[in-house]
């Protein structure tokens, strides 16, 4: 997406960057894992097929995505800019997308609770690739970011985050498998609850709740 391809959001453990060209060799080399493939309900591609994905992702307008990168032991200023030299220091673990479904003027507003189908949605994915980074605290900083960059909403504790997108967090749902609890559980800790289940993919969906935040 276009709004967030020169902004960097630093966390205490993690650092949010645009996906570009410098991070797809790694990014392919994650994705010839079949089980993260599962996992992210992606297709095998080639290197070249991946670049050509990094490219339309950086245009497209309906796909917000950040590389999450490691901060441990990198001292980072909060203000840091993709030129920063330490960054490249700084290791890929993984990445986590907001797709935007629905004219993003509609998103904006809340859903209406009355309504039987909304008119549009933000869906969030995260994806901590790297194993020893899991079950780390990485996660759920970087969805807290992610989703105080795209709603203004304080899911983060940090106050230097603007929103370019104003998404409402009533627009926020997310897609796991139902075997998943690690992943249920932290979006459950974030503010989501589990609307339905979704049998012919093993999946549930859960909506973000402002009753259910506030728990």
């Amino acid at each position: 997406m276009k709004c967030n391809v020169n902004q960097v959001l630093v966390g205490s453990k993690t650092v949010l960057v645009p996906y570009s060209a410098l991070h797809v060799p790694k990014y392919h080399e994650w994705m010839l894992c079949e089980e993260l493939r599962e996992l992210t309900a992606s297709e095998p591609l080639s290197l070249e097929e991946e670049y050509e994905m990094q490219q339309k992702w950086q245009v497209d307008e309906d796909k917000l995505t950040f590389i999450i990168l490691s901060r441990e032991g990198i001292d980072l200023p909060i203000d840091c800019i993709l030129q920063d030299t330490r960054l490249p220091q700084c290791p890929m673990v993984g990445d986590v997308n907001i797709f935007i479904n629905g004219a993003l003027e509609g998103l904006q507003s809340p859903l209406n609770a009355n309504d039987e189908e909304d008119e549009g949605h933000a869906e969030v994915e995260i994806m901590i690739a790297e194993p020893s980074y899991r079950r780390r605290g990485y996660a759920r900083e970087a969805l807290q970011m992610t989703l105080h960059y795209a709603t203004g909403y304080p899911f983060s504790p940090s106050e230097t985050i603007s929103s370019p997108l104003k998404i409402s967090p009533t627009r926020l749902l997310t897609r796991i498998s139902e075997t998943n609890t690690p992943s249920i559980s932290l979006f459950e800790s974030l503010g989501f609850k589990l609307t339905k289940h979704i049998s012919v993919f093993s999946e549930v969906e859960m909506r973000w709740s402002l009753e259910r935040s506030a728990h």
